[in-house]
């Protein structure tokens, strides 16, 4: 049993330190998203309820030249006494709000302190990914950045 574990665990460990890059999403959605959406511009927003968590964006920085792969840092900010709850995270692409949490999931775990992604894949173009996260109290914190692959 225990020799079983520390094989998963191995194996996991070997996975995560030699694994590609993600492709968070295809050529395709790209451009049917940004067919779809009026022209993007280098911003991020928020759109949160009352004392919501805040996400904090750390990494691609926006407002610089961002290629592809780029590493993707996320940070959440309860306030306090409440706690994250990273079972609700949620990643939503371009304007059609394509569901890609399970992308990120498959290479990440979504924490309370937030997410990282090492080498995140995009193809270029305009990108629009809102993010939500809810805490204990049943209050949810958005984000939304816009950006430009190079």
């Amino acid at each position: 049993m225990m020799k079983t574990l520390f094989t998963i665990i191995f194996l996991n460990l070997v996975s995560v330190l030699h694994a590609e890059p993600i492709m968070l999403v295809s050529d395709e959605e790209v451009k049917a998203s940004n067919l779809n959406y009026p022209k993007f511009s280098m911003y991020m927003k928020a759109a949160s309820m009352s004392d919501a968590p805040k996400i904090e964006l750390i990494n691609p920085q926006l407002g610089s030249n961002i290629n592809s792969p780029t590493p993707i840092e996320v940070k959440f900010n309860p306030k306090s006494p409440a706690s994250i709850k990273p079972e609700s995270f949620k990643a939503l692409y371009g304007s059609f709000q394509i569901d890609i949490t399970k992308r990120l999931l498959n290479v990440t775990q979504v924490t309370q302190q937030g997410i990282q992604v090492t080498e995140a894949n995009l193809p270029k173009g305009h990108h629009k990914i809102t993010m939500n996260i809810e805490d204990s109290e049943g209050r949810i914190g958005s984000k939304t950045m816009e950006f430009e692959i190079k």
